[in-house]
């Protein structure tokens, strides 16, 4: 009930402002934003208090179908936090940003991140898909073009011409794609959230975010599955 929610303050008003123009922020990023909105607006400020305020936020923003979600980075496992639409599913929103053939584009591209074995696809098989596209086919250098602006945009990230979803892709699109994906799709058996890229236990198949696998083997002289106990026969990261 938003009469029973904290009151918004010109600090929250302004931290919204600001992540609404970078559309994901980096946890130290945020962090920092945070302490700056309620110095500047004269707001108490405590360091430790930052879901607090983003709760109060999200309280207000409930009646317009949007949050703020905390999500993880799959490459190196630090938070960050996106504002995200939950009135409509994020190809639909995608759909005001680019034309359809690129829209099924992305489509393809992620069928083949999803059902790759690493969580990656690479440029050349995304290239080739460009000219089978049912809407309007797309040369070659057009589909460079249109994957350069996905990168930019925050829908996947490019590493040595391998493609993967961009952590903003991921905590934007989690519910899409657990319910599209229904049987490639898993989560994250430490931190429940969806793992693109990610390890597969041998022997009982639960998946592990690469970070996930890395803090929960650490302190591990032989890594064992959470899930079975069985030999870990991945390399960890």
């Amino acid at each position: 009930n938003v009469t029973m929610a904290a009151q918004m303050t010109d600090a929250h008003r302004r931290f919204l402002q600001v992540l609404m123009s970078h559309g994901i922020m980096e946890g130290s990023e945020t962090r920092k934003l945070h302490r700056r909105c309620c110095e500047i607006d004269k707001v108490y400020y405590a360091h430790d208090k930052l879901d607090d305020f983003i709760s109060t936020i999200n309280s207000h923003l409930q009646p317009l179908f949007m949050q703020i979600r905390k999500g993880m980075s799959e490459d190196d496992g630090r938070a960050h936090y996106a504002l995200v639409n939950l009135a409509e599913t994020e190809i639909t929103k995608m759909a005001s940003d680019y034309t359809e053939n690129e829209l099924e584009l992305f489509r393809k591209t992620m069928d083949l991140i999803i059902s790759s074995e690493n969580g990656f696809a690479s440029s050349t098989d995304i290239l080739n898909l460009a000219d089978q596209l049912k809407t309007k086919k797309m040369k070659k250098k057009e589909a460079e073009q249109v994957l350069k602006v996905f990168v930019e945009d925050k829908w996947l990230s490019e590493r040595n011409g391998e493609y993967t979803l961009h952590t903003r892709c991921i905590i934007e699109m989690e519910q899409y794609i657990l319910s599209n994906y229904p049987d490639m799709a898993r989560k994250c058996n430490i931190c429940h959230s969806l793992a693109i890229q990610s390890q597969v236990c041998e022997s009982c198949g639960i998946v592990m975010h690469l970070p996930c696998v890395r803090k929960y083997f650490r302190a591990q002289t032989e890594p064992r599955c959470p899930q079975c106990n069985d030999f870990w026969s991945c390399d960890i990261p």
